[in-house]
């Protein structure tokens, strides 16, 4: 189906949509949400075969995305009102009643890695607000993207209000250029994202990029549960996560027993079948991906980096790698690897290791495990980033929460009632 006819299906459905209770589409949320529960086994297979996921990393998604339903279903009944008084100057009293109302047709454009949750990260708000949405998945994942769409279809949305349409990257600029959307959702890459924007026109725009998400610990923290935490945070996914714990500092005289803490549970990591829920780590999305993380390794080890576990490429596979001695203008540490890479330094002073962290081009999430109360407080004024998670890795997320970067790591919230700030616009009314 051509571009203009499925825009037009999009626009024609925001009639009904307006017609909508709030009623209405919290229970069709509500059972979108119940359908992916009882199609879990199925949709977490079709994860596990296309984005190479670890089925038991594969049903957790399918768990969260149902539960990422059931928050939109819980917000679609509590969109956002206000009401003012306008006498705060001399003059006739007025009083002012504020309404947000959808903004219309939305292009939503989803990666790989999460191929799921992501996507109902779009049109969970979609439907709660009463925006038509197109779904663009990745080429790599277009079959779970269907599957989806055909749940959330069946579960008595207006029709062709939700619709999914497979396209090559190269042809995305068009429709993202077309005037007739009026915001483009896009999760992705941060060169690819801010070049959508700068083209987007007047159309509203978020994006969730990624970045080289930092961790620190320090003199106090708990260090066997900082490097299990960072183990998982670090190796999850083959490091195919935007929030991958790529970065951890270490006040130096924690440095060697948190090192050591760390390799013993890196070493237990399990890697072999898919389908095997005991299985930690499997094979990147492509060989092409595994050979740019291993080139990354590479170049660092040129300049000095020292390797301390894992490093070697098996085809599309990366071993868990540990590495130190490294410089803050290598690519595996200054870039977003998104790969099982994970960098461990020294320092010596919280204030110093903060700016540090900052230097960074991107601002996603970071983690600090202390326990001091003013090191929490000095970190979440001077941390430049959308999240903190304290005595956490920064992989850490909860589907409600305002979830989102600063610097080139994005532009606007997701989390549900955020996303669905996103995609309404307010209008007053003055009596």
């Amino acid at each position: 189906m051509d571009k203009s006819t499925l825009i037009e299906k999009l626009i024609g459905s925001k009639q009904q949509l307006a017609k909508q209770t709030s009623y209405q589409r919290s229970s069709i949320l509500t059972k979108i949400a119940a359908d992916i529960r009882l199609n879990k086994q199925s949709l977490a297979e079709t994860i596990m075969e296309e984005a190479k996921k670890p089925i038991k990393y594969a049903l957790v998604e399918v768990d969260r995305t149902a539960a990422t339903f059931e928050i939109a279903s819980e917000e679609a009944k509590r969109l956002p009102k206000e009401y003012l008084d306008l006498d705060w100057a001399p003059g006739k009293p007025r009083e002012g009643f504020v309404k947000y109302f959808p903004i219309g047709p939305v292009l939503g454009i989803t990666p790989f890695n999460f191929p799921l949750n992501l996507i109902a990260h779009k049109v969970g708000p979609a439907i709660a607000c009463g925006c038509p949405i197109l779904i663009k998945p990745s080429p790599k994942t277009p079959k779970i993207a269907h599957q989806l769409i055909e749940l959330i279809t069946k579960a008595g949305i207006v029709e062709d209000s939700v619709l999914c349409h497979e396209l090559p990257n190269e042809e995305v600029a068009s429709w993202v250029e077309d005037e007739r959307f009026k915001m483009i959702s896009f999760t992705g890459s941060p060169d690819i994202g801010w070049y959508l924007k700068s083209i987007a026109g007047k159309k509203k725009v978020a994006l969730e990029l990624g970045g080289n998400a930092g961790a620190i610990i320090t003199e106090s923290a708990n260090i066997k549960k900082a490097a299990k935490r960072c183990v998982a945070g670090g190796y999850a996914y083959s490091g195919q996560v935007c929030i991958h714990t790529q970065r951890i500092y270490v006040q130096a005289d924690r440095f060697d027993p948190f090192v050591e803490e760390f390799q013993s549970h890196l070493v237990n990591l399990k890697f072999g079948d898919l389908n095997d829920e005991s299985t930690d780590f499997g094979k990147m999305i492509s060989e092409e991906a595994a050979v740019r993380v291993e080139a990354w390794i590479n170049e660092a080890e040129e300049k000095g980096a020292r390797v301390l576990a894992g490093g070697k490429r098996h085809g599309d596979f990366i071993e868990p790698t540990l590495i130190t001695n490294t410089s803050p203008d290598q690519k595996i540490v200054c870039e977003e690897i998104f790969g099982p890479v994970v960098v461990v330094e020294k320092y010596d002073q919280f204030e110093n290791i903060i700016a540090e962290l900052n230097k960074s081009r991107f601002g996603l999430q970071a983690g600090v495990f202390t326990d001091s109360q003013a090191q929490i407080k000095y970190a979440f004024e001077h941390l430049e980033v959308g999240g903190l998670m304290i005595n956490e890795v920064p992989t850490y997320r909860a589907d409600h929460m305002p979830y989102g970067g600063i610097k080139d790591s994005g532009f606007g919230r997701e989390g549900l009632k955020y996303s669905i700030m996103e995609m309404m616009e307010s209008k007053i009314m003055v009596i």
